[in-house]
């Protein structure tokens, strides 16, 4: 595949990344705790009907500067032990609301480093969890960790506790990246880590990745992947570094050292899937790369991919999204509801009341409906008009007037050839993939191209 500057240029904008619609700036304070155990009790009878959980442990021994989520360094264990009291408190009160019949189908964990707490705490909520909930036996219980910080004897524990799922978040195999980005390389060999990881029973297992760090060129990146293929995950992720720095103030450090151009970033991605295509993955969605057998590869293929703020699933496992811990985010069919950010405040406050709401936000049926059309294209690259259409009892043309259809807004797309279009459908192609974001952004009626608010699509 082959991209020009000109080309890339075209397209690089700034824009949504579309893991929620609206996107969490659309989130407001407006939204109370009165308002969250509202959708509490709705999202019982709200589809998916199963249950999502997500706890959240913002703890890390240092501070990655390309780092974009809420962390903090990190803190003595009477701090931690207070953390996980907290988050079984608003676990207890949350379920309170629930209808306890649904099984719980997935539970990810992310942060933040999970991995780097004592594997008793972790023990701890697990069970709490087990104890409230039945959970599925077909259940998806995932940890993203840091290879820095993983014992194989953390990965006994970790399948003992019914953990099946590991992300590792690798970053990139050149340790004077690493160096320059303030992270520490993995303790064992990789290679030696997901083979364990296999003995014990772990599938889907991922290995993350990440472009358009200091130090990173084409060819150096391409010499990553050649060392990931060769350990052979079961998924492998090549995510765009996001700047951000008016956001993410340590990002500034980044900028010192010197970044790679949109130019490069676009060499270094257009690579990575020729590469990884060549080496039997199969490319889905707009950043994920899995084996055939995997899953997400069969979900895709059959058109039944789905993604949260936790990244892609199946609909099979995916459920209503009830998050736990500071900064984490609810995600249910009618509202998002994120917890505060600061986790000693987010402590105080599930001390004082139970719950610990920040901010949120209620969709209307229109945007439920637009989440649905802007989940398809990202997910699935497909959108049929009419399935849409009769999924919420409308005409397709009412569809087509909600998120202010017009051809012309695809005619770039068209002749670059990166999808194809006629009255019923949108079909993007795989070249498009890349480009997902922005022909999403065609059919968001919200979208305002704004600088300093969105990450560039490239």
């Amino acid at each position: 595949m082959s991209v020009s500057s000109e080309f890339l240029n075209k397209y690089n904008v700034s824009g949504p990344r579309y893991t929620s619609y609206p996107p969490a700036n659309f989130f407001n304070n407006a939204f109370a705790v009165s308002d969250y155990i509202g959708e509490l009790k709705d999202s019982n009878t709200q589809t998916p009907k199963d249950i999502s959980i997500y706890i959240h442990i913002p703890f890390c021994p240092c501070r990655c500067h390309f780092c974009g989520c809420s962390t903090v360094i990190a803190q003595k264990k009477s701090v931690v032990e207070r953390y996980i009291d907290a988050m079984k408190v608003e676990i207890t009160n949350v379920s309170s609301h629930l209808n306890l019949q649904r099984k719980v189908t997935q539970i990810h964990w992310g942060g933040g480093t999970p991995n780097s707490i004592e594997m008793r705490f972790i023990r701890d909520i697990m069970e709490h969890i087990r104890s409230i909930f039945t959970i599925s036996e077909k259940a998806e219980i995932a940890m993203e960790c840091s290879p820095a910080y993983l014992e194989f004897s953390d990965i006994d524990e970790l399948a003992e506790m019914g953990f099946n799922r590991m992300s590792l978040g690798i970053q990139d195999f050149r340790a004077d990246v690493l160096k320059v980005v303030n992270r520490m390389g993995p303790k064992y060999p990789v290679n030696e880590v997901v083979d364990y990881l296999r003995t014990k029973g772990f599938r889907g297992i991922n290995l993350d990745f990440i472009y358009g760090l200091p130090l990173q060129t084409p060819e150096s990146f391409t010499e990553t992947l050649k060392q990931a293929i060769a350990i052979r995950p079961d998924r492998i992720v090549t995510f765009s570094y996001a700047h951000v720095p008016w956001a993410k103030k340590a990002q500034k450090q980044l900028e010192k050292i010197g970044l790679p151009g949109p130019e490069e970033k676009m060499e270094i991605l257009v690579n990575s899937i020729a590469q990884l295509e060549a080496a039997g993955y199969l490319s889905i969605g707009i950043d994920h790369f899995v084996l055939p057998d995997d899953d997400l590869a069969i979900a895709f293929l059959e058109k039944k991919l789905h993604r949260n703020f936790q990244g892609y699933c199946t609909l099979e496992t995916t459920g209503q999204v009830y998050g736990f811990g500071a900064s984490s985010i609810g995600q249910f069919w009618g509202a998002y509801a994120q917890n505060i950010k600061e986790f000693p405040k987010y402590i105080d406050a599930i001390e004082e009341s139970g719950y610990a709401i920040e901010r949120g936000y209620k969709l209307s049926k229109e945007e439920q409906i637009i989440r649905t059309i802007v989940n398809s294209i990202m997910c699935n690259g497909l959108l049929v008009f009419k399935e849409i259409a009769d999924q919420f009892d409308m005409t397709v043309q009412q569809i087509k007037e909600l998120v202010r259809f017009d051809p012309v807004n695809f005619e770039d797309f068209i002749l670059d050839d990166l999808m194809e279009m006629n009255d019923s459908r949108i079909k993007i192609h795989e070249k498009g993939f890349i480009f997902a974001r922005n022909i999403a952004m065609a059919l968001d009626p919200a979208y305002n191209q704004e600088e300093n608010i969105y990450s560039k699509t490239v």
